[in-house]
């Protein structure tokens, strides 16, 4: 089989750098400076699961048109996420599977707007990685779990082979038949997080040290649940509750990529995220005075 990683930042690369011991074929792309650093210097990770160099990368710039694939990983940032649609839709690729392990619940939607519900595929990734000033990959705590689906009712063989491949090289990936809950699940919890740790520009530990804060974070998180039913999503369980206990295990020092992005004074996934909510739960009559507030102060400050 034959992988296509666009993006090599935390998510792709890690992905990469862990399913590089299979006899899957992988190319990837990326562009400006990491490009480079990546053809010269291999892609570089540092996790408590195991630190790694891979070198002599097959990586290009643009999506290859004469290159045939089977899975497409994308992990480009939301707002550059409507570009990939462009150069995949250009490229040809019709039985390609596209994984689309954004932020958010955008780039979904925007895969069944141009493909159909029955092509296109949901993927979660549950992870805290970055690429830091080195270009090296820092992988935060030891959560790496990966979850893909269809977003439709049909399973796809091809799906299912290639997540068996990926568990071999000891990639936490699993295949889900409820993907759709699996998004929001995410959603809920990150839609708070990346919204909260740069409003507050704090880490996740120091925000629930405070209980102001984590009262705040609870809010944000209740409001991204509320939203969640207005798109027939139905948890088994509650999904605040679930989040409340992970929270308790998460590294006391892990923040969010989107702070880290507002560090480094680069373009925001806001409007994707707490954007999205607001503008949703406007449509709908519902509270989104949390995000309101997160939308409106990082824009300000």
């Amino acid at each position: 089989m034959r992988i296509l990683i666009v993006g090599v930042g935390g998510v792709g690369g890690f992905i990469g750098s862990q399913i590089n011991s299979t006899d899957l074929e992988i190319v990837y792309v990326a562009r400006g400076k990491r490009l480079e650093f990546l053809k010269n210097n291999g892609l570089k990770v540092k996790s408590k699961l195991g630190e790694r160099v891979i070198e002599n990368l097959k990586i290009y710039d643009s999506i290859p048109k004469r290159i045939k694939f089977d899975v497409v990983i994308c992990t480009v940032k939301l707002y550059d996420f409507d570009s990939f649609i462009k150069d995949f839709k250009n490229s040809n690729h019709e039985e390609t599977i596209v994984l689309p392990f954004q932020n958010g619940i955008y780039s979904e939607q925007k895969l069944m707007e141009e493909f159909g519900e029955k092509k296109t595929y949901g993927a979660v990734a549950q992870i805290s990685s970055f690429v830091d000033e080195s270009e090296s990959i820092i992988h935060k705590g030891s959560l790496a779990t990966f979850f893909v689906g269809s977003m439709g009712d049909l399973q796809n063989d091809k799906l299912k082979i290639f997540c068996e491949k990926c568990k071999k090289s000891g990639l936490d990936i699993r295949l889900k038949s409820n993907i759709k809950e699996k998004i929001w699940e995410k959603f809920i919890f990150l839609s708070a997080y990346s919204g909260i740790t740069t409003l507050t520009e704090k880490t996740i530990g120091e925000i629930f040290d405070s209980q102001k804060l984590k009262n705040l974070f609870i809010k944000a998180m209740r409001e991204t649940y509320d939203l969640s039913k207005f798109f027939g999503v139905k948890f088994g369980s509650d999904p605040i509750n679930y989040w409340l206990e992970k929270i308790k295990k998460m590294p006391y020092d892990m923040t969010s990529s989107m702070y880290i992005d507002y560090k480094k004074k680069k373009k925001l996934e806001l409007d994707w995220l707490s954007g999205f909510i607001v503008n949703y739960s406007e449509k709908f009559g519902n509270d989104c005075s949390t995000h309101r507030l997160i939308c409106r102060d990082i824009l300000v400050k």
